[in-house]
C-alpha cells in the first residue's frame, strides 16, 4: 500500500504505523484513500471489497479496465474438476472444487465526448474513496479533466446488503462542471469467468503458490438464459456450471435521473448484458444512475427459476426504495457495533485498523447461513474459496461471543457435512467421522494429504467450537438435536485412530493412549507421532463427547434415545472415550522442561532463521517439503496454540517455558500465527513482544505483510485480531468450554502505552461491556437480563443490570522485557547439542555464517 511490503519474520516487526498516512489517513470509522495508485491495485481491491458473507464484490473501479482480478464471488458457488495425481494411491482426494468468478455487475463505463474514463491514464484532478464501517457503503469521488479539457465530476457508491442476502446497490453520478458534454453510461453484467479479452492475461508466478486458486482452461459457466427489458431497464443472465451443475441467476435494474435529454437501449447475449444511456448534459446538470442487482444460486434449481427469485427480490427492493435500503443497512451496522466494537482510546490508527478487521468478519459471515465461511470470505479466490479449520478456531470465537446466531449457522453448516465426514473416515479405514481439511461441497479437496487429510485435528477443532458456542449461549436444543452427533462421531474417530501401550510411569507400569501418523497445525512438520496439539485437543474432544452424552442421558432421555437411534451409540462408548482421554499421551521432555511438538521433534536440528535471507521466505515457496520437514522450524504456532485453547491443562511455568522455546523458531509464514503468539506472549509476560505480534496481525492485510492480500482478505487473521484483543490484552478465558457450561474468567494484560481497552461479550443472552484500565476492571451490563458471574483473577464478581462492577487491579500480570533467546545450542538429555543450520547444498566452509 505504497510502502515496501514487510515479509514475514520469525520475530514480530517493530511497533510502528506501516501505512502511508498521506494516502491512507487515520479515520476511526472509515478506510480512506486519497491518492490513486495502480501499483497495489490488487491489494486495494481486497481492502475495499464489500460483501455480506453470501455475495462479495471486490473493490474494482466501475470502469473495470484497471484491475488485478475483477471479481464477484458467491459463497459456495463453485465448479468441480478431477484431481489428477502423478502417482495414485487409495483414498486420495478425487474431486477438486474452486469458487467461480460470478458474473460481474459492477461494470459501469463512462464516456465523455466519446473519451473513456480509465483510472490509470486519465487526468485526475481530485480523487478519494472510502469504505464506511457504519454504513457499509463504498464511496468514490473524483474530478476528471478529459482530453478535450472538460472537467467532469464523478461520485459512485457500492453496497452489498447485510439485511437482504441477495441484493446489491450501486449509484453513479456524473456532472460536467464547466460546459455541456455528451455522456454515455454503459452499465453491464459480464461473465468474466469465460469472457476473454477484458483483462490482460495473468502472468504465472515463477514459483507455484499453493495459496492461490486453481484456474480453468475450459468453459465453466454454460449459458441458460439472456434477456433484456428496455422499458424497465432490466437485464437478466442465467448459467449452469459445466461439472458441478450448480446454477446461478443474476438480474439488474436501472433507474436514470436527470433533467437532461437522454436515450437508452438494452442488449443481452450469452456472456454480456447491458443498458446504455446517451445523455446530452448542460454544464452543472447531474446524471444519476441507480443500479439494483440480485443474485441467487442453487445446487440444482433451474436457472430460470433463480431468475424469478431475483426479480422478486428486485421488485421488493423497488417498492422499498433506495433510501430505505440504505437506512436498513445503517440500522444493522448500528446494532453490529453495539455488540461487537472494541475500543482503544487515544490510538486512531489502531482503532481504524481494528474496526476494519471486525467489519471484514461481518462481511465474511453475516449472511453465510447455509454455507461455511471461506478463508478469504467473498473478497477473492485465494485458497479456491475453501472452508478450513480457520472458521472454528479463529472466526468462531468472535461470532460466538458477539453474533451467536451467525455462530449457530456456521456450526449447522458443519453438521450438514456429517455424512460426508462419515464416508471420509470409512475411506481411511476409521470409525466415526473425519471432516475434510479443505472443502466447499463436503468432499475432501486437499490433494497433498501430508499437510491436508493428515490434519485430523480438524475434528477436535469443530468439537471445540461447538462446545464454546453451547457454553456461551446455553443452546441445549442445538446440542441435543445436532451437535451431539458431531461429538459422538468425532470421539469415535479418535478412539479408533489411537492405540494403547503399556509404559512405565512414575507410579509404576501404566497404560497410555497414543495417536500416530497425523499432522498438527504446523505444516512444516507433517505425519508425526503424538503431535501435542492433536493429542491435547483430541483429549478435550473425547472428554466433551462423553460429558455431552451423559448429560443428555440424564436430563433428556427422549433426546438421548433419538441419539442412540441416529448414531447406533453403544452404552459403553462414552466410558471408553473418557478412559482414552484420561490416559492420552502428552509429550513432555523432563531435561529441557518443555512439551515437544511431537514424539521425535527434539531429535531434529534447528533451522537457522536468523541467517535465512528474507528473499527465501516464506520457506514453503523456496524449499522442498522434505528439506523443511527435517528441521525444528514452524510455519505457525502449534504447541503455543494448544497452550491457549487448553490453557487449564498447563501450568504457568510450562506455558512460559514452551513459549520461550517455540517462539524463536516460528517463522510466521502463516497469517494464523501472530495472533496466537500475541495472546500467549501477553499471558506469560512478554508484553512488548505481545504488542508487536498484535500489530503484525492487525496489519496483515492493510499493510499486505504476506504479499498475497491481492488474493483476498485473510478472514482467519481478522477473527484472530479480535481474540488477541479480548483474550490476549483483555484476558478473557472461557474455561467452561471443556464441559460446555459457563466458567468465564478475566485476567487482563493491558499494554503500557494504552490508557484503556473496551470490548463486549454476549453470554447467555446478556451483553457485558468490559473495560480494562491500568488499575481497575469495569464490568457493565449493556443489554439483557443478567446477572453474569466472572472470576477476575481470584475474585468472583457478579455483574448485575443495575450498576457496574469495578474490580481493583494490582498490576497487569508479569512483565518480561525483550523476547526469548534462540534455543539453538541447548543440550538434549542424551548430551548432544541442538545446532542451527540453513540448508543450501553448499560447502559451509565457503560461506561461514556472519559473526
Amino acid at each position: 500500500m505504497n510502502v515496501p511490503p514487510e515479509g514475514p519474520s520469525h520475530h514480530a516487526p517493530p511497533v510502528r504505523d506501516p501505512l502511508d498516512r498521506t494516502r491512507f489517513p487515520a479515520d476511526e470509522w472509515r478506510l480512506v484513500e486519497t491518492r490513486f495508485n495502480l501499483d497495489d491495485v490488487g491489494v486495494t481491491e481486497s481492502l475495499f471489497a464489500v460483501g455480506n458473507g453470501y455475495l462479495g464484490m471486490r473493490g474494482n473501479f466501475s470502469e473495470s479496465r484497471d484491475a488485478h482480478v475483477d471479481g464477484t464471488y458467491v459463497n459456495g458457488f463453485h465448479e468441480t474438476w478431477p484431481i489428477l495425481h502423478a502417482e495414485e494411491a487409495y483414498g486420495f482426494a478425487r474431486v477438486g472444487q474452486t469458487i467461480v468468478n460470478a458474473p460481474d455487475s459492477k461494470v459501469i463505463r463512462l464516456y465523455v465526448d466519446d473519451e473513456p474514463l480509465q483510472m490509470s491514464t486519465s487526468d485526475l484532478h481530485e480523487y478519494s474513496r472510502h469504505l464506511d464501517f457504519r454504513t457499509g457503503v463504498l464511496t468514490r469521488e473524483l474530478v476528471w479533466r478529459t482530453p478535450g479539457g472538460k472537467r467532469v465530476q464523478l461520485k459512485s457508491t457500492r453496497m452489498v446488503s447485510l439485511t437482504q442476502r441477495h441484493l446489491a446497490l450501486m449509484t453513479f453520478e456524473v456532472t460536467s462542471l464547466d460546459e455541456k458534454a455528451s455522456l454515455v453510461l454503459s452499465s453491464q453484467v459480464l461473465n468474466r469467468q469465460d469472457h476473454a479479452g477484458e483483462l490482460p492475461d495473468e502472468v504465472a508466478p515463477e514459483v507455484a503458490d499453493p495459496r492461490k486458486a486453481d484456474s480453468f482452461d475450459r468453459r465453466v459457466l454454460e449459458p441458460q438464459l439472456a434477456t433484456a427489458d428496455e422499458e424497465r431497464g432490466r437485464i437478466r443472465l442465467g448459467y449452469r456450471c459445466a461439472e458441478s451443475k450448480m446454477t446461478l441467476g443474476i438480474v439488474a435494474d436501472h433507474t436514470l435521473e436527470t433533467e437532461a435529454p437522454y436515450s437508452s437501449r438494452v442488449h443481452a447475449e450469452d456472456d454480456l448484458a447491458k443498458v446504455i444511456y446517451r445523455v446530452n448534459a448542460e454544464a452543472g446538470q447531474t446524471v444519476r444512475l441507480t443500479k439494483l442487482v440480485s443474485v441467487h444460486t442453487s445446487r440444482g434449481v433451474p436457472a430460470i427459476e433463480l431468475i424469478d427469485r431475483c426479480e422478486r427480490t428486485l421488485d421488493r427492493a423497488a417498492e422499498q426504495g433506495v433510501r430505505a435500503i440504505l437506512d436498513e443497512q445503517k440500522e444493522w451496522l448500528d446494532a453490529f457495533w453495539a455488540r461487537c466494537d472494541v475500543e482503544i482510546p487515544g490510538h486512531p490508527d489502531l482503532q481504524q485498523a481494528v474496526r476494519w478487521n471486525l467489519f471484514s468478519i461481518a462481511q465474511a459471515s453475516a449472511r453465510a447461513e447455509s454455507q461455511g465461511i471461506p478463508a478469504k470470505g467473498v473478497t477473492g479466490s485465494g485458497y479456491g474459496g475453501h472452508y478450513f479449520w480457520d472458521t472454528e478456531i479463529y472466526v468462531m470465537p468472535f461470532l460466538t461471543y458477539t453474533m451467536p446466531y451467525a455462530a449457530r449457522n456456521a456450526l449447522r453448516f458443519r453438521y450438514s457435512l456429517l455424512d460426508y465426514a462419515r464416508e471420509r473416515a470409512g475411506e481411511l479405514a476409521q470409525r466415526g467421522a473425519l471432516f475434510p481439511w479443505r472443502t466447499i461441497n463436503g468432499n475432501e479437496a486437499s490433494a497433498y494429504y501430508a499437510a491436508g487429510t493428515a490434519q485430523y485435528h480438524i475434528d477436535a477443532d469443530i468439537a471445540y467450537a461447538l462446545s464454546q458456542y453451547i457454553g456461551a449461549t446455553g443452546d441445549q436444543e442445538f446440542l441435543g438435536r445436532e451437535a451431539v452427533d458431531i461429538f459422538v462421531e468425532t470421539a469415535r474417530l479418535w478412539a479408533d485412530l489411537g492405540f494403547w501401550r503399556d509404559e512405565p510411569t512414575s507410579e509404576g507400569q501404566g497404560r497410555t493412549f497414543h495417536i500416530h501418523g497425523v499432522t498438527g497445525p504446523d505444516e512444516y512438520t507433517t505425519v508425526v507421532n503424538d503431535n501435542l496439539y492433536t493429542n491435547a485437543l483430541a483429549r478435550f474432544n473425547l472428554r466433551r463427547a462423553a460429558h455431552a452424552v451423559w448429560t443428555l442421558q440424564r436430563d433428556d432421555p427422549e433426546a438421548y434415545a433419538d441419539l442412540v437411534r441416529r448414531t447406533k451409540l453403544r452404552e459403553e462408548e462414552p466410558e471408553e472415550w473418557d478412559e482414552c482421554a484420561e490416559h492420552m499421551a502428552i509429550p513432555f521432555d523432563d531435561y529441557l522442561g518443555i512439551h515437544p511438538q511431537d514424539a521425535h521433534f527434539l531429535e531434529r536440528e534447528m533451522w537457522d532463521l536468523e541467517n535465512t535471507p528474507m528473499d527465501m521466505r516464506p520457506l514453503l515457496l523456496h524449499y522442498h517439503p522434505l528439506v523443511i520437514y527435517r528441521f525444528q522450524v514452524l510455519k505457525q504456532a502449534d504447541v503455543v496454540l494448544a497452550l491457549y485453547l487448553q490453557g487449564a491443562d498447563f501450568t504457568p511455568e510450562q506455558k512460559q517455558a514452551d513459549f520461550e522455546y517455540y517462539d524463536p523458531i516460528t517463522t510466521g509464514d502463516s497469517t494464523l500465527s501472530a495472533v496466537v503468539q500475541s495472546i500467549i506472549a501477553a499471558e506469560v509476560g512478554y508484553h512488548e513482544l505481545a504488542l508487536r505480534y498484535f500489530h503484525s496481525a492487525l496489519f496483515v492485510d492493510l499493510a499486505d505483510r504476506h504479499n498475497n492480500t491481492a488474493d483476498g482478505v485473510h478472514v482467519a487473521s481478522t477473527g484472530g485480531v479480535w481474540s488477541a484483543l479480548v483474550a490476549g490484552f483483555g484476558g478473557f478465558r472461557d474455561l467452561g468450554v471443556q464441559r460446555g457450561d459457563d466458567q468465564w474468567c478475566i485476567d487482563p494484560r493491558l499494554p503500557e502505552s494504552w490508557t484503556s481497552l473496551t470490548y463486549r461479550l454476549t453470554l447467555h443472552g446478556t451483553r457485558v461491556r468490559v473495560t480494562v484500565r491500568a488499575t481497575e476492571l469495569e464490568l457493565t451490563i449493556e443489554d439483557g437480563p443478567g446477572p453474569v458471574l466472572f472470576k477476575v483473577r481470584e475474585e468472583l464478581v457478579t455483574v448485575k443490570p443495575e450498576e457496574p462492577s469495578v474490580v481493583a487491579l494490582a498490576d497487569q500480570g508479569p512483565r518480561i522485557a525483550g523476547e526469548p533467546p534462540n534455543p539453538a545450542g541447548m543440550q538434549r538429555a542424551d548430551g548432544t547439542v541442538i545446532s542451527a543450520i540453513v540448508p543450501s547444498g553448499e560447502d559451509p566452509a565457503e560461506h561461514p555464517p556472519p559473526s
